[in-house]
Formats: C-alpha cells, structure tokens, sequence
C-alpha cells in the first residue's frame, strides 16, 4: 500500500463558516465546494481534509496535528494564525506524551483543537505534571489566548 497523504473527515455544523476557519488556516482556498461539503488537498501539510455538513452531535475528536520539522516552523504558524485573526495557545519546552515539545494550537468553529508541533527530543514522563496522569493521551486542552503551559493536559504529537 502507497499511502500519499493523511485524510481528515470533519462533520461541521456549518461548512461556510468552517472553510472561512480553515482558508485562514492554510493560507489556501478550498480544493471543492458542494452544498454541505469542502474538501482541502493540501500538499503542505501533505493533508486531504474534508468536511460534511451535519447537525452537531456533541461528539468531537480529541484533537488533530501536523507535525512539523522545528521550533521556528511552530512559530511561523503561530505568526500566521495571529494574522489570521485566530485565538492561539502555546506550550514551549512540555513533556508530553513522552516527548519534548513545541507547540502552538487553534481551535475551529466546532470545537476541534488542531496543534501544530516539533518533537524535540524524547521525554521521561507522560505530561510535565505526572500528579495528574491522565489514561487516555489525546486530551484537549482548555483554552485560554496565547497562555504558554508546560502542564496543560493535552498532548499527543
């Protein structure tokens, strides 16, 4: 099997509002636009993201990323999502998912956190707060505008 890219599907309860999200996003316009429907093919990220208008369930997954090659690629997104309008959270330097890592996160219109982050090194510990260990890595975090956390919660880059 040749896999060529990762693909994303996306219920949203609104697709307008969501592609308007995701061109900022990306800094590109949508590959197709249907009624209820969006698709992204994006070569950089290599991503095939799609998006299904539907009634919200209440039900999202924990989160999405794109991994990204260093620190300064982190920071060149949160560049421009700040641009962009977009609320942004930050983690430097957090153990997560025994991993140390850069961050930067955005969330969409329907509540879906996307991160985008570097893996710096390996990590002994799970989160940088080992009091608190949760039992399922992908958790998202709580937002709050451009706080940088090393013991947040979420992680699984």
């Amino acid at each position: 099997m040749n896999i060529l890219k990762p693909h994303v599907s996306l219920n949203v309860s609104n697709v307008d509002q969501s592609v308007a999200f995701y061109e900022k996003v990306f800094g590109v316009t949508a590959t197709k636009r249907k009624p209820g429907y969006a698709k992204f093919d994006l070569t950089a990220p290599s991503l095939n993201l799609s998006m299904v208008e539907t009634a919200p369930t209440g039900i999202n997954a924990s989160h999405f990323g794109i991994q990204v090659a260093s620190s300064e690629d982190v920071a060149v997104a949160w560049t421009r999502f700040k641009q962009a309008g977009l609320k942004t959270r930050t983690e430097e330097n957090t153990s997560c998912c025994y991993a140390l890592q850069d961050k930067v996160w955005v969330e969409d219109p329907d509540g879906n956190e996307w991160e985008v982050f570097v893996v710096k090194a390996d990590a002994q510990a799970m989160h940088d707060d080992e009091v608190e260990v949760k039992p399922a890595c992908c958790v998202g975090l709580q937002p709050n505008d451009e706080t940088k956390s090393k013991a947040s919660g979420g992680c699984c880059g």
